[in-house]
């Protein structure tokens, strides 16, 4: 498995080399700059709260969904590059980015308000509100890979193809990481954890910035840190969504969920756009090797580490642009 973190000077994370690409990285893209500008957001009923999305094109539906700790603003670089071939539509997940928090029911256990199931369920409501309900291709990272793989099994018929990187192709083991990234999923995983994300803010602070090659400008950085101001429960998702990550077989629930996931990737033939991270940290080595083996795929390797859309944007934007039409 990858996630091969190791400790810097300054006390954040980094990730190790790994193996060579299979594909070139499309020509000039890097020599673009990087916008900082959000897109423009909407909002949308999804069952009893309201989730903010960004929305631009005409067309058949094309979905990009964000991970832990980030929102929309993740994707403002490429969506424009696919808004020629279809409506793009980049949600904030429910308590991130600006969609509403969860409230906490009396008795609840606060981590379930923002489970990978009650995730599900509200993003299910409101893409069926936003009326995306045939012909989708699916854009996806991190935990929205897990989002976006799942729904694609579920309505597989309604899937033109999935574009997916740095995302949860099977489950993890312990034995398979280094000491630090065992600590740190060990650590979140415990009560510790609490203080780490819902004090400390560490998922936006330092895990964030860390795992971008490149140095975030304050002004980036705000719009990851604004759902998150407030020390306390406005920052639950972020320490959720790692206590969600099945480890050996724990959580049961998400690891039953991973693990049949993996199984359909296997077999569905869904055309797929694989977004290759170098060096990468959730697909590398064997995950890597498993990845391609995956049916009717493409590939293409970008510069990055984990949020690949900050260090490659506008190649990442090439190939679906390239992509896309092919569909």
């Amino acid at each position: 498995m990858g996630l091969d973190f190791e400790l810097t000077r300054r006390g954040a994370l980094t990730v190790g080399l790994a193996a060579g690409a299979v594909t070139a990285i499309p020509a000039n893209a890097a020599e673009k700059p990087i916008g900082t500008a959000p897109l423009p957001s909407k909002r949308a009923k999804a069952l009893d709260l309201e989730m903010a999305y960004v929305e631009i094109g005409e067309g058949d539906p094309i979905v990009f969904l964000h991970g832990n700790p980030t929102s929309s603003y993740l994707w403002r670089n490429i969506m424009p590059y696919a808004s020629a071939f279809g409506r793009c539509i980049a949600p904030d997940l429910i308590g991130m980015g600006g969609s509403d928090k969860r409230p906490l029911q009396e008795g609840e256990d606060p981590d379930a308000r923002y489970s990978f199931f009650e995730h599900q369920r509200y993003l299910d409501a409101l893409l069926e509100n936003l009326g995306v309900t045939e012909n989708v291709t699916l854009v996806i990272h991190d935990w929205g890979s897990a989002l976006g793989f799942d729904w694609a099994r579920r309505n597989e018929d309604k899937v033109k193809g999935i574009c997916f990187m740095e995302g949860f192709t099977r489950p993890f083991s312990y034995s398979e990481m280094d000491w630090v990234p065992w600590a740190m999923f060990k650590a979140f995983k415990s009560d510790l954890g609490d203080w780490m994300a819902l004090e400390q803010n560490m998922f936006v602070e330092q895990i964030l910035p860390a795992s971008i090659l490149r140095e975030m400008t304050e002004e980036e950085m705000s719009y990851y840190r604004a759902p998150y101001l407030n020390a306390g429960e406005d920052r639950r998702p972020t320490l959720t969504w790692p206590r969600e990550v099945p480890f050996d077989g724990e959580p049961k629930s998400t690891h039953e969920m991973v693990a049949r996931l993996s199984e359909w990737l296997k077999t569905n033939d869904i055309p797929k756009l694989f977004v290759n991270a170098e060096p990468g940290a959730l697909i590398q080595g064997e995950v890597r090797d498993f990845v391609r083996t995956w049916r009717n795929q493409q590939e293409i390797t970008v510069r990055g580490i984990h949020f690949i859309q900050e260090d490659s944007p506008h190649e990442i934007g090439a190939a679906l642009e390239k992509w896309l039409p092919s569909l």
